[in-house]
């Protein structure tokens, strides 16, 4: 049974997570050959000003340009 922890910052909505986890616990079981219900998942929020990289937090970071990618 895989245990998948996943960091997130804090915001995401319900329905940005149920779409995380259908969509990883397909790959679990497509990628391991098991059951759904043997994966389990489990959410960590992280707020902006508890992580940092590069020598600066998220929290005092610009939101990136047009590239799509979030901070």
């Amino acid at each position: 049974m895989p245990n998948i922890t996943v960091e997130i910052f804090e915001g995401r909505t319900l329905d940005q997570r149920r779409q995380f986890v259908e969509g990883i616990t397909e790959a679990a079981v497509k990628a391991f050959g098991i059951d759904p219900e043997g994966v389990r998942i489990t959410f960590f929020e992280i707020g902006r000003q508890d992580l940092a990289r590069g020598g600066r937090l998220f929290s005092d970071k610009a939101a990136p340009a047009s590239t799509g990618e979030k901070p």
